[in-house]
């Protein structure tokens, strides 16, 4: 009974940062000492991706700065609006991968499995912002369905927990998820791809982390930070907590322009992971997703920043440069 109650009064306390999030443009910007007339272009009703982000996030922001990295993240703008060549609705093919019931294969011997369309927060590079999130089944059916057709492909051996984020289920559901994965003899190894111990780390609780390594499947967790500043106090306890519980941290981040598109920046975001137990992974090239051609970085500078780390980091803090590019069997090595 004990246990019970604490892990009630541990999801109350994510879900209650979760449900005060900011989700109104004016009340953000006053919390930061900013209004509108500070930000050029800024889009005060934007269409159909609203504002979403956590409290929490938005305490690491620097207090009236228009040009705060994790600000310009989340704050829409109007050249969102605007229609760029070859920037489209699905940019990494998802549609192509379907296979029904919110699973997709787009590499041997792995599976996605779409887990909940839920984000903690609205990023605005966001490569799923256009994805018909609306046309997933019911979510327990969903994901019968999907469990079923997993079981019946010998040929994988891992699955893929995304969305949204997998870790917007509370822990009911997402035990309800894992069980039956847990059980295919096939698979090897269960990886959860999640924002939330970065932006709601009040998500990683002990109950959470004894679930996931409870699990006989080998479990990897690919987290997502694209600038030191995201690593706060509360941030590095969540990732701790899960390196303490033996759970396997893996880093990806996204290029983006005027945010972490800086030697330096990438330097000390690698520093700040590996102090905090997790190993750099993959540094995206932008998913050339519609409405995000603004943070686009050109693939020689990218090439540069990558030459200018090698440089700083011993090879092991030294990411990957990738690219997602549609039928490929693999994400592809820019440098």
């Amino acid at each position: 009974m004990l246990s019970q109650t604490i892990a009630t009064c541990q999801s109350e306390t994510w879900q209650s940062a979760l449900a005060n999030a900011f989700t109104k443009l004016d009340t953000l910007l006053d919390s930061l000492g900013l209004d509108r007339h500070d930000i050029e272009d800024l889009d005060p009703s934007p269409d159909g991706f609203r504002l979403l982000v956590p409290r929490g996030f938005a305490g690491l922001m620097r207090h009236g700065d228009p040009m705060d990295p994790l600000l310009r993240q989340v704050l829409p703008l109007r050249i969102e609006r605007n229609r760029v060549e070859g920037f489209v609705a699905d940019p990494v093919g998802d549609g192509s991968a379907d296979r029904g019931n919110g699973l997709l294969q787009k590499y041997r011997g792995r599976a996605l499995l779409m887990a909940t369309g839920a984000c903690a927060i609205h990023c605005r590079y966001c490569f799923r912002r256009h994805f018909p999130y609306a046309s997933l089944p019911a979510r327990g059916t969903g994901h019968q369905a999907a469990i079923a057709q997993i079981a019946e492909d010998a040929s994988l051996s891992e699955v893929i927990l995304s969305g949204g984020d997998p870790l917007m289920l509370d822990d009911g559901p997402l035990r309800r998820l894992l069980s039956p994965l847990d059980t295919i003899p096939h698979l090897r190894r269960l990886r959860i791809h999640t924002r939330l111990p970065i932006v709601l780390p009040e998500r990683i609780t002990e109950e959470l982390c004894r679930m996931l390594t409870g699990l006989g499947l080998q479990t990897i967790m690919v987290i997502h930070a694209n600038h030191p500043h995201e690593l706060g106090p509360q941030a590095e306890r969540a990732l701790r907590r899960l390196t303490r519980a033996g759970v396997t941290l893996l880093n990806q981040s996204v290029l983006l322009k005027d945010i972490n598109d800086d030697p330096e920046v990438l330097e000390r975001l690698s520093e700040r992971l590996f102090e905090n137990g997790v190993l750099p992974y993959y540094v995206h090239q932008l998913d050339r997703v519609e409405g995000a051609a603004h943070f686009s970085v050109t693939d020689e500078e990218a090439k540069r920043l990558m030459d200018c780390l090698r440089q700083r980091l011993p090879g092991y803090l030294v990411p990957r440069l990738v690219r997602e590019i549609p039928g490929e069997g693999s994400k592809t090595p820019i440098d």
